[in-house]
């Protein structure tokens, strides 16, 4: 082993950056993270500052170096995985944005989505045989178009060559080799596939679609694989020289870093929001029940890998809400005490759709629920509904793949903040009816993007490595009875009847 003992994975989410430190072994050294401000201007609008989230990231890059002892000579790369579809639009001359990032749960672009369906419902699956997407709200594309109609002089310069676009990933790497002196302007595969402008199976930016969004192809990165060098640490930095080596979207990172690399194999991560990836192999499948094809990973030259992937907009996100809307507990992890004082819902459901719902059902138009109230219900039945809402949604996702795949998957690996609910894993299991297992390294998100630099460096040989670091920490076997678990879930399907149009179209939002 040379000098060069670490890899930095630069984990730029939705709500914080983080920059975490691993050593070969795929163990945490150190960890630095920062939260950013949530910018709401309207109901369903959701923004982040990219200036915000540059300082954030070059701070929790030096949080995590010094808490580590270490400094860049003692790194062999860096990865960077981060919060997809998310839009950032810059001028590169200046390195300025010209708007807030559109964050990926904002609802904003409904108008858009109606116009480029042709305001048929049917109309939203007329791409989706060409970039695994259906058009929505949820992808970039048009977040990029409501930018350049929307803020004064940005069609007028894009067309002239002067802006950018990337995910926040591009913008990441862009700053971190160099920005307007020299910054590298790429993507990989896996975020590329979250724009809706990328043909799933020829990796290339599709022109015609670019145009029908009004979309100068010169704004968009070079579309570049998972793990290969794209640039370095530019001068005067933290990262001055060190390899940046590896991209990821975060739900793709946690796939790779949860050892999911055989057709079948099948993760979910709890975030902001829930993501549920089933790996398919070197072919991709379209799903004929609600859920995205989109890319896995893609190692330098080697095949790309594909996956079914259930989004679902609103999970821990729904956990906040509660904290900071609703003032029923002062900390997220609180929930579980509050749910544990009732020993079910009370009859109450919970549909977050506070900006449409995401997989299976793809309605941008819903609006968020609370059914099934009586005077019976008080706050810890309402912390229940919060936590099982989340599992539903996961039901919801699990069986559309268990269709489309034609074989039922037999465990359900699991990431991110929310796996320290034990209630809500253990529901979660009697929902699927499958084994929940968790990780010794619950950070397989960054850590994904870890191995995904490393192995463009060398510094793993390659799968087999992650698959030998994976280690369980614990598991959920499905309990209870199974008749009464799907009655509730019956229950819980009703209750998202009740979210579909309801609103008035001819208000605006």
């Amino acid at each position: 082993m040379s000098e060069q003992q670490y890899i930095l994975a630069i984990d730029e989410g939705t709500t914080s950056a983080r920059a975490i430190v691993f050593d070969h072994s795929g163990h945490v050294v150190a960890i630095g993270q920062q939260e950013f401000e949530q910018i709401l201007p309207r109901a369903g609008w959701v923004e982040h500052n990219p200036v915000e989230i540059m300082t954030a990231v070059n701070e929790v890059v030096g949080q995590a170096l010094v808490k580590a002892g270490i400094n860049r000579h003692q790194l062999a790369a860096v990865g960077v995985t981060n919060q997809r579809e998310t839009t950032v639009v810059w001028d590169k001359n200046t390195g300025e944005p010209v708007y807030n990032a559109i964050v990926w749960q904002d609802g904003r672009t409904g108008a858009i989505v109606d116009e480029i369906a042709g305001g048929d419902t049917l109309g939203t699956e007329r791409y989706r045989q060409i970039t695994g997407e259906n058009i929505s709200n949820y992808p970039s594309a048009p977040k990029i178009k409501w930018i350049l109609d929307n803020v004064d002089g940005a069609r007028e310069r894009a067309e002239a060559g002067d802006l950018l676009f990337g995910t926040a990933d591009s913008w990441v790497v862009w700053n971190l080799t160099g920005g307007v002196n020299g910054g590298v302007h790429v993507t990989d595969v896996t975020n590329a596939s979250r724009t809706l402008l990328m043909d799933v199976r020829e990796l290339t930016w599709r022109e015609d679609i670019c145009k029908d969004f009004g979309i100068p192809t010169s704004m968009l990165p070079e579309i570049k694989s998972s793990s290969e060098i794209y640039g370095y640490g530019a001068k005067n930095s933290l990262l001055i020289d060190t390899p940046i080596a590896g991209i990821l979207g975060d739900q793709q990172a946690a796939t790779f870093g949860q050892a999911c690399f055989e057709s079948g194999n099948v993760k979910n991560t709890y975030g902001t929001g829930c993501f549920v990836l089933m790996n398919t192999g070197t072919e991709p499948v379209f799903s004929k029940n609600g859920l995205l094809t989109t890319v896995c990973y893609k190692l330098g030259d080697q095949k790309t890998v594909y996956a079914l992937e259930g989004s679902v907009a609103v999970a821990g996100s729904l956990v906040q809400w509660l904290r900071d809307n609703l003032r029923m507990i002062d900390s997220a992890p609180e929930i579980e005490e509050l749910a544990n004082t009732v020993e079910d819902n009370g009859g109450a459901y919970i549909v977050p759709a506070f900006s449409g719902l995401f997989a299976p059902y793809w309605r941008n138009e819903a609006r968020g629920a609370l059914v099934g109230l009586t005077r019976y219900v008080n706050r810890g039945h309402l912390a229940r509904a919060v936590i099982e809402a989340t599992a539903f949604q996961t039901r919801d996702v699990v069986g559309a793949m268990n269709a489309d795949s034609g074989v039922p998957i037999t465990e359900l690996k699991v990431d991110g903040g929310m796996t320290a609910n034990n209630t809500l894993m253990q529901f979660q299991a009697d929902q699927v009816g499958v084994p929940v297992i968790r990780p010794v390294v619950a950070e397989t998100t960054a850590l994904g993007a870890a191995y995904a630099a490393g192995i463009a460096v060398g510094f793993w040989s390659g799968e087999q490595d992650v698959i030998d670091n994976w280690a369980e920490d614990k598991r959920w076997e499905p309990k209870g009875d199974r008749e009464e678990n799907d009655r509730l879930y019956r229950n819980w399907q009703k209750a998202v009847t009740k979210t579909f149009d309801w609103v008035d179209k001819d208000v605006k939002d």
